[in-house]
Formats: C-alpha cells, structure tokens, sequence
C-alpha cells in the first residue's frame, strides 16, 4: 500500500479515545481496513477530511492531545520533537500523530507510567528488540516520557540515523471540480460515459503491466479426464452433507495444485533480485471476482489441510472479500495461484502470474469431449488447464513435472487424499 482513501472518520474532534478504539476507516486498493489509535488522548484536530482520495502512507490525519494539554493551533506544524513523537501503527498505514507538550523537558529518570511499567510504542518496543536495546536505560522524548523510534535510533547499539522533521504535511484540501474537458481526438463524438479509475483498479493496471514487462511468461497446456474426480466429489458430499459441507470442484483443484506443489518444489518459488526461494508449504491464491475487480485470498498450507477445512475456509474468505472485509495478511503473500474461469464456459485460458510469485493455473471448463480410453474412443469429460510460469525461475521440464503430476492427482483424486 502506498496511498488510500480515508473514508470514513469513526470520531469527530474533543472525542476522547484510548489505545485501541476505533478512528476510521481506510479504504486501500484490496479492501477497507479498520484504523486504530495507539494512545489515549482528545482528538484536538482532524486533518484529513471524509472521503479524501489519494492519503500517501505516513501522512498525518489527525492530531490527538494529551487530556489539558494545550496544542495551541492545532492545525499549525508540530514542533521536531512531536514529529518524532508520531509513530504510524504498521509501517504501511498511515499515521494518527500525537503532539508533544508546549514545554517538554528531558526526562529525568526512565520513563515509567504510574504502575511502573514503562512506556514505549510498539514500534519502539519492537525496534529495541532487534537491537538488543534495553528500554530501561532509554529516556523517551515522547508525551509523559514516552520511548518512540527516535530514541532507539539515538541508544547505544541502534545503527538507523535520527531524522527529524520541522513541519507536517499540510492538510489535504478537498477535491475541486475541473473543467469540462474538450472530447478526446479518439473519441469522434461517440454518446459515453466517464469514471474515475478505483484505487484496486489502478493497482490490477500497475501490477498486471509490470507482470508482463518484466516476467517471461512460459505456458503449458494438458487436458485432464475429470470424471473421477467429480465421482468423488458427489461421493464426499453426500458424507459431509450432515455438516452442512459442500465440496466444489475447485475447492479439489486447490489441494490438487498445493499438493503438486510440494511433490514438485522447483514450482514453489519466488524470484526476488539474485535470490531464489523455496518454500516449504504450499499456501494458494484464489482468484475471486469482486465488485470493480480483482482479489486473491489465500488458503495457507493447503497442502496439508482437509477438503472439509479447504472448502469451508474459502466460502469465508470469498463472503468476507466481496464484502471489502479481508485483513491485509489474507490477500498478501501466497506461493502459487489458481485461476477458474470454467463456470464461464470458457475452454482454456492464458492468465497473468501475479507477482512476486512464479506460476497460476488458470482451469478451464469441463466439457463432455470425444476422448481415448483404453485404445477405445469414449465420451468423457474433459477440462483443460494452462500454467504459466516465470521462465526466470522455473525451467520449462520443471513446469512440465507440474502439470504431468497435477494432471495424475486430478485423474486419479485419491492419491491427494493419501
């Protein structure tokens, strides 16, 4: 995420709030997150408004006071210390920022709430951590003594230089209405309708232009006899109808595509700069069509998860991303993706690999086709599906090992379930 839109304030300025509490919703190009405050305080002033497009990660968008603290101008700029004071939740959200007092004075001793414990953001708890800083010999510049970044930076053992920054964005104005635009030459005054491009959009354009710039796709094609497979589909069904579990074809194909996986590991990579990687479980992205686009749930360790525990897990996550409710570690990552497109009666298809994955199995419909069957020529049903593959990590025999193995465990159901 490198910007969103703050859709919606779940606060409004004088509410008091604690750590946790509910401050807004931001919508990023996959879903819309819950923001969350990490410190107790009066909302003194809302710097982003309602409905703003376009918030880069880290801005500041709201200024929250210590209770009787005097901010004077809220919406003036924070001094360098209360800019060092502003921590964001993750480090791909934007911030909520906290002012320091008017007055601050060094502390004096290590910063310890009343209760003794000492008081430190997350981050800067996390960062001292790694560094092996102990918080006790630190003195916070943050509100009350609060241990921020900044500090851990500056401790003995921190390698990260302090920066410090003299003023905060200023607030973002709303939008204003541009000028009716002239028709464009390639339009020659044909009757249409014009939208903005969503955020999801705008990323699926940079994503899958990228994806074809930069990834030397390599396709490979079988056609699979599904008629075993759908024999034991209706077979398991028919035991798991009394625990309201209904099994779909795809929900076979995922365990089908993760177990390949695992029994092919060339396949279960990631190319990233000069390194390779190879990883030890198979977790699937989906595809699922949503509202304006496209997102990928991922069903992690499907390789060794139950059909049962598959097909449930993925009625939840198609509900929850159709409904724009997915967490962000739900749609990011994945070492391999599935494509289904059959319920569209499309054939075969080619689809995009998503990156920084290597391969998608994109699956097309199964057709009753003309089909060899011991040396005889039956009607079976049949469903072709296409891999492809970055060539820049995986070999073109390797790719062909997946679909061969793919094809067997899909022929031969059985055998993913062993």
């Amino acid at each position: 995420m490198e910007e969103g839109t703050l859709s919606k304030w779940l606060v409004k300025e004088g509410d008091s709030v604690s750590s946790g509490d509910l401050l807004a919703e931001i919508e990023t190009d996959k879903a819309t997150m819950e923001f969350e405050a990490i410190d107790e305080g009066i909302i003194a002033k809302i710097v982003v408004a309602e409905g703003t497009d376009n918030v880069k990660v880290g801005d500041v968008i709201a200024i929250i006071a210590e209770e009787g603290e005097d901010v004077g101008d809220a919406g003036a700029a924070p001094t360098p210390k209360a800019k060092q004071a502003a921590e964001p939740i993750a480090p791909k959200e934007p911030v909520a920022e906290t002012p320091a007092p008017k007055a601050p004075s060094a502390p004096k001793s290590n910063p310890a709430s009343n209760d003794g414990r000492l008081k430190a953001s997350p981050l800067a708890r996390r960062l001292a951590e790694q560094k092996g800083v102990d918080l006790a010999t630190v003195a916070g510049s943050g509100p009350g003594g609060r241990i921020v970044k900044a500090d851990i930076d500056g401790a003995e053992g921190g390698t990260a230089p302090v920066k410090s920054e003299a003023a905060a964005p200023a607030p973002v104005a709303a939008p204003t209405a541009a000028p009716a635009a002239k028709p464009a030459s390639g339009d020659f005054d044909i009757p249409h309708s014009t939208e903005k491009l969503s955020g999801m959009r705008k990323t699926i354009a940079r994503r899958l232009t990228e994806a074809k710039q930069t990834i030397p796709h390599i396709y490979l094609t079988v056609d699979i006899q599904l008629d075993k497979l759908l024999k034991l589909r209706g077979e398991l069904n028919k035991t798991l109808e009394p625990r309201g579990i209904k099994l779909s074809v795809n929900d076979l194909l995922i365990k089908a595509l993760a177990v390949s996986l695992m029994q092919v590991p060339k396949c279960n990579v990631s190319i990233e700069g000069d390194q390779l990687k190879t990883f030890e479980r198979a977790d699937i992205s989906v595809a699922v069509s949503i509202e304006g686009g496209l997102i990928t749930p991922i069903v992690t360790g499907a390789d060794t998860k139950a059909l049962s525990a598959i097909s449930t897990e993925m009625k939840d996550l198609a509900e929850r991303a159709k409904a724009g409710k997915l967490k962000m570690h739900e749609y990011q990552g994945g070492t391999a993706s599935i494509s289904n497109m059959g319920m569209f009666g499309i054939k075969n298809f080619d689809a995009v690999i998503n990156p920084p994955q290597a391969m998608i199995m994109a699956i097309g419909a199964g057709q009753k086709r003309p089909h060899v069957i011991d040396d005889s020529l039956q009607i079976a049903t049949i469903m072709s599906a296409t891999g492809s593959f970055d060539h820049r990590a995986i070999d073109g025999a390797d790719g062909a090992q997946l679909m061969k193995v793919f094809k067997e465990l899909c022929e031969n159901p059985l055998g993913m379930l062993a």
